[in-house]
């Protein structure tokens, strides 16, 4: 198993091959190094003694012939010697897809979401490789090109495995996929199915005795891990606060009942038109994901529920982001209301449209009754925040209702709702973490308001939200007692500040 050099030349007389006799090896750059090893016997029982080879230098052939007799007990790992890393993405996807069809396996959008990944990533960025000679590099590789995919950067590199992915992501049905930049947690899911898959090629198949996409992601060092952001309250100092300096106190911030009160009677008013799924969402917090990927074959409003079974995070339908969030949500009587509503204007929009309608099947759509993009929803909410800022901001400068309306293009209804009290900022998924504390605060039971939200357990809704929750109902419990007038208390005010004759 001691490598040696040979070569290709010829005897001249016998025109027979030299190799380790050639009498001109010791020249430089004159044949290459090569190495046998034993192999397990073939299906008949014959000895097998496999060659490697040609390499350039010594070192080279010891390092490869240190990955053979790594597999050289394995009869698999040789036949499949050639195998390429796309070759073996398909062979596992259809095993999978196979399981699938028992009702034993996958879930259909899992596989769909695999399938992508081959399709798009895998096959076009490593599918030629083979198996046995995948390094992590391969995969840093694959994944630095992926980020650079829909940005700037696109533009000035000519890597050949940037060229292979913009080529698989050109068409599908006659339309680009996926035309905004790649963001990290897409690039964990691909590089998810991408591990699983060399996990099964060392582990089953036997191909190799290691992962090579172990340890691509990696932590970073020398930073203590940041616990899970807790919610605060938008109470009056903190209001005050930020419309002195402009600074919000946290990244995670709540709206009190009033102000989510107030916006959604804004929203409303300004006749937004999503309205219902803000509404939703301020009432009972499913995820951004989740409302995008809800059919109308989940929502009964004859029963008051929603079942929450799918979520579409980006441009693909999956799962839940948990097994919990798999859930049923009830719908109270003012819900089931807004919807019924926004059924009957989907329904003039359908008669609108005529032909071209689009029936993507979902419960919230665009006019034409295609699939919501998820980042729509947070748009849609900006842009309600920002105008009612705007409005408040030109009440102040002695703008009339009716100006103010005709300047932003709503209602008068709107603007006077805007001016009844100030509404600090939040992000769409702070509706969320607003529903999980009014619910609390309102002495809903933990265990239903972690199974209404989709946590994974009770601890943890109690964790994030309970602190918040008690401030929240401390807040207006002085609210109530800031606002009543008391006799008794004004009495007792009256002895203490005013001093006694005598």
């Amino acid at each position: 198993m001691k490598p040696y050099k040979a070569c290709s030349c010829r005897d001249p007389q016998t025109k027979r091959l030299l190799g380790k006799k050639c009498p001109d090896l010791g020249k430089k750059g004159h044949g290459g190094w090569y190495a046998r090893y034993e192999a397990p016997p073939s299906a008949e029982g014959k000895r097998r003694q496999p060659r490697i080879g040609p390499f350039d230098t010594e070192r080279e052939c010891k390092v490869e012939l240190g990955k053979v007799l790594g597999t050289a007990a394995s009869p698999k790992a040789h036949d499949e010697r050639k195998t390429t890393l796309g070759e073996y993405l398909e062979r596992r996807y259809a095993w999978r897809k196979s399981e699938a069809e028992t009702g034993e396996g996958l879930a259909k959008s899992t596989l769909d979401a695999e399938r992508e990944t081959i399709d798009l990533y895998g096959k076009p960025g490593l599918g030629h490789i083979k198996v046995v000679d995948l390094t992590d590099e391969h995969f840093r590789e694959l994944y630095a090109a992926m980020r650079k995919i829909n940005r700037p950067e696109e533009q000035g590199d000519r890597s050949e495995i940037l060229r292979r992915l913009k080529d698989a992501r050109a068409t599908r049905e006659g339309k680009r996929v996926h035309s905004r930049p790649i963001g990290e947690s897409r690039i964990r899911r691909v590089h998810a199915v991408l591990h699983g898959a060399l996990t099964d090629a060392s582990k089953l198949s036997k191909i190799r005795p290691d992962n090579p996409c172990d340890g691509v992601w990696r932590s970073k060092g020398g930073k203590r891990k940041q616990g899970r952001a807790k919610p605060l309250l938008w109470a009056v100092e903190r209001v005050e606060q930020w419309e002195k300096t402009g600074v919000v106190p946290a990244k995670v911030m709540v709206w009190t009942a009033p102000q989510t009160g107030n916006f959604l009677d804004f929203a409303e008013a300004s006749a937004e038109r999503l309205y219902p799924a803000l509404h939703l969402t301020a009432y009972f917090g499913p995820r951004r994901s989740e409302l995008v990927g809800a059919e109308d074959q989940h929502l009964s409003l004859e029963r008051g529920w929603l079942h929450v079974l799918q979520a579409q995070a980006d441009d693909e339908l999956d799962d839940t982001k948990t097994e919990a969030g798999w859930r049923q949500i009830p719908l109270d009587d003012e819900t089931i209301r807004v919807h019924k509503v926004w059924h009957k204007r989907r329904l003039e929009e359908r008669l609108a449209w005529g032909e071209a309608y689009q029936d993507s099947g979902r419960v919230y759509v665009y006019e034409d009754g295609s699939e919501l993009k998820p980042e729509y929803l947070s748009s849609r909410f900006r842009i309600l925040i920002e105008r009612y800022g705007n409005i408040r901001a030109k009440a102040k400068e002695g703008w009339a209702v009716e100006r103010i309306a005709r300047k932003f293009r709503t209602t008068e209804a709107a603007v006077e709702v805007a001016l009844r009290m100030v509404l600090p900022p939040i992000r769409f998924h702070d509706l969320r973490h607003g529903a999980a504390t009014m619910l609390l605060a309102a002495g809903v039971d933990d265990k239903f308001v972690s199974e209404v939200l989709g946590h994974a357990s009770v601890a943890f809704t109690k964790d994030v939200y309970a602190v918040v929750a008690e401030e929240m109902a401390a807040d207006a419990v002085r609210r109530i007692s800031a606002f009543i007038p008391r006799q008794s208390r004004l009495s007792a005010v009256s002895a203490i500040t005013v001093p006694s004759g005598g």
